[in-house]
């Protein structure tokens, strides 16, 4: 190590010492100087990318939305039709022209007054209906609603460009509400396309083009505010809409609900209203259901779909927890026609957890890929049976059969019945929940007199519409047979189960209820004891 000679030590260390001082502050001058600039430079462009490019694109954002809007519009509009019908007068409401001055008076000669019939006759006018369309084939194939076109004797479509055809119906879907109709042209027509219904999210921009109250070419503009929304109108099975905010009035129906790339994603078909006019909310079938139904009836004049012949329930979160399933997927077959399933040996009770290798997510899910599969295809399903306490995995393979048009196949409720809107009470901790039933042993001779010959069980005869059990469905005339797989014929029976169950057990019921046409049907409900 390098040494200083003796006596030169303290003034070296002070000249070392001197320059250190110098150099440590011309370094810190010199990052001082280097941060400032360089936060300085920073900060500037920070200035410039939010206080000039962000404000010039949000002074720009309606202009650029009112720009898409027209060019979808401009699109889209030409192949958007009026449709006005003209139907013979119902024979009902003609008749309440023949409670005439004359009759209340007691003349009984007006019957065969000839002069009387000319004015009844002229009094019968046809009723007239209008509605909307979009023409989705140059040859001239519009789609639209089919009560928009129901016992029409005629059907005059009026196109943007002012020409007037007259239209007759290829066929029509009483399960979608779709029909088909043609119009013949001396030239290619304009179209639009179909889009993809599955790719369409809440909060998207979608635009309703039609003829509200008659007024051709009406554009509104809204988004979609739900997904797959079932409404106490609309088929349960076939009739899952995408709801919307944009303006749908009378006169809407049939006409298309367009993406912001000029696709039709829907079909107009509904509105919830308490006036008769719009209310903000509107329903329209998705595409993908409707190019479905499109393809068969241009094909056949008639929509095919496949069919297995059963009721069909979900598998919910309480079932999975009675059953001791891994998870809350499935459909559950609670009861069953003579059909396709049947005859394979599949069986009231049975959970089908796959159909062709994918999984089943829901009973819907079932009902959708089976009706969508073609009349006469085989196909697989896995389904879970109760064996002894234990759940068995079974596959079968079978041709789907052709439903048909009275069947409730995938009924979630009984055909004769909807579910009541009821509030649902709480209970109180500690509590124990109230069910809310009273009910009877089905003897031999109560059974025969309410039509439920070798039924056994319980008989419900009065629900509580502030217990549970009102709230899971359950109706006065339903029979229950069994509560989380086990057998109750007896009130003793009944009482024990239920003394067994805790707050907050899943429950799960077998139970029968009577059809209109006399016939029985077994069916599930599922609820939390709670």
């Amino acid at each position: 190590m390098y040494q200083l000679p003796n006596g030169a030590n303290g003034e070296a260390e002070r000249m070392i010492l001197r320059r250190l001082r110098v150099w440590i502050a011309a370094l810190a001058v010199a990052c001082l100087v280097i941060g400032a600039s360089v936060g300085a430079l920073l900060a500037g462009r920070n200035v410039v990318a939010q206080g000039g490019a962000s404000a010039a694109q949000i002074a720009r954002a309606p202009e650029a939305l009112s720009a898409s809007f027209a060019e979808i519009a401009s699109r889209v509009e030409p192949a958007v039709v009026n449709i006005d019908t003209v139907a013979a007068p119902d024979a009902a409401a003609a008749g309440k022209g023949d409670d005439d001055e004359d009759s209340r008076e007691g003349n009984d000669n007006n019957g065969n007054n000839p002069l009387m019939d000319m004015f009844r006759k002229q009094m019968r006018r046809p009723s007239r209906g209008v509605g909307s369309g979009f023409i989705v084939d140059a040859k001239g194939y519009i789609l639209t609603n089919k009560h928009v076109v129901e016992d029409a004797t005629r059907i005059t479509v009026r196109l943007q460009s002012g020409e007037i055809l007259r239209g007759t119906v290829v066929g029509e879907d009483s399960l979608t509400d779709l029909a088909v109709i043609k119009v013949n042209s001396a030239r290619d027509l304009p179209v639009v396309k179909l889009g993809d219904s599955s790719t369409v999210q809440v909060g998207d921009w979608v635009l309703a083009i039609g003829s509200p109250f008659g007024l051709d070419q009406t554009v509104t503009a809204g988004i979609i505010s739900t997904l797959e929304r079932q409404t106490p109108l609309s088929n349960p099975n076939f009739q899952r809409f995408l709801q919307t905010d944009a303006a749908i009035n009378r006169g809407n129906s049939g006409g298309p609900l367009v993406n912001m790339r000029g696709e039709v994603i829907g079909v107009n078909s509904q509105i919830a209203t308490s006036t008769g006019d719009y209310n903000g909310i509107g329903f329209a079938l998705p595409s993908n259901e409707t190019a479905f139904v499109y393809r068969q009836l241009v094909e056949s004049g008639k929509v095919k779909r496949g069919y297995l012949g059963v009721y069909l329930d979900t598998v919910k979160a309480e079932y999975a927890r009675v059953f001791n399933l891994a998870e809350a997927k499935g459909a559950i077959i609670t009861d069953m026609k003579e059909g396709p399933a049947q005859r394979a040996g599949v069986q009231v009770g049975d959970i089908v957890v796959e159909l062709n290798g994918r999984p089943v997510v829901n009973s819907q899910d079932l009902v959708n890929r089976v009706a969508s599969t073609p009349v006469g295809q085989t196909i697989t399903l896995a389904y879970l049976r109760d064996v002894n306490g234990k759940m068995e995995r079974r596959t079968v393979s079978l041709p789907v059969g052709e439903r048909p048009l009275t069947a409730a196949e995938g009924a979630t409720t009984p055909e004769d019945g909807k579910r009541p809107t009821i509030k649902k009470l709480g209970a109180n901790a500690g509590d124990k929940p109230r069910l809310g039933l009273k009910l009877s042993e089905l003897t031999t001779q109560l059974a025969n007199e309410r039509g439920l010959k070798n039924v056994r069980g319980l008989l419900v005869t009065e629900v509580d519409p502030s217990g549970i059990a009102a709230d899971a469905d359950i109706r006065e005339d339903m029979v229950v047979q069994k509560i989380n797989r086990v057998p109750v014929n007896t009130i003793a029976d009944f009482t024990r189960v239920m003394e067994g169950l805790k707050f907050g057990d899943a429950v799960v019921m077998n139970l029968v209820v009577r059809r209109g046409d006399g016939g029985v049907q077994q069916t599930i409900v599922q609820f939390t004891y709670q």
